[in-house]
């Protein structure tokens, strides 16, 4: 389905980081959670982007979780909540975006960042420890869940370079409405809806596998 002439938006931020050993970084002990924006054009592969490293690749990394983005707009909703400056690299996001509502992006939506780069919407972040560990506040992850802001995975389709002020723009969205968000809420909370995660093809597949895993239980 195509979107409406509204759904364009900004890249505020392109953001890496090296991984560094970290005592609070849990059992791997070493996380690359700490992005930074980066200057210049950034080269966009299939694995994510030139020059940052996915320290837990179990849990964060992989073609199907590429990239992470995260929408300006939430991330001025905990600027508030945490009355704290949280620039562009603060989720550990890789894309800082304004103007565009990713959470409530439909899994398999389809993204054009500046003139190449085409990406696709796969899964929604879920924390760990780690994330209330590198912003210092110890029931971080709880408020983030319940709040329900966890920004999008994406799957790169297309590779190219990109760089701050990019348009954004959304390319096609699949029929069915399940959104990052509801992603989320049958992980966290409404666990009986898990099959409906199943019918999705463009699914990332760590949920998928959850999703399977959970349903053959019942």
């Amino acid at each position: 389905m195509k979107p409406g002439r509204s759904a364009a938006a900004t890249l505020v931020a392109v953001c890496a980081g090296a991984g560094q050993d970290a005592a609070w970084a849990g059992r791997l002990g070493r996380t690359a959670i700490d992005k930074r924006a980066v200057a210049d054009l950034v080269e966009v592969t299939l694995g994510g982007l030139a020059g940052d490293e996915q320290a837990d690749q179990e849990h964060h990394g992989g073609p199907d979780q590429a990239l992470y983005a995260y929408a300006q707009e939430d991330a001025d909703h905990w600027t508030q909540a945490l009355h704290r400056d949280l620039p562009p690299g603060s989720f550990g996001e890789n894309l800082r975006v304004d103007g565009l509502d990713v959470t409530g992006s439909r899994i398999g939506e389809r993204w054009r960042i500046g003139t190449d780069v085409e990406v696709q919407v796969t899964a929604p972040r879920i924390p760990c420890k780690v994330f209330s560990n590198f912003l210092d506040v110890p029931d971080l992850v709880t408020r983030f869940l319940s709040a329900g802001r966890p920004g999008a995975y994406l799957r790169v389709l297309t590779t190219g370079r990109i760089a701050a002020g990019d348009r954004v723009t959304v390319l096609e969205r699949p029929d069915h409405d399940v959104t990052v968000a509801d992603v989320l809420r049958i992980h966290t909370r409404d666990r009986h809806e898990a099959d409906r995660l199943l019918a999705l093809d463009d699914l990332a597949e760590r949920p998928r596998a959850w999703a399977r895993d959970y349903t053959a239980a019942r």
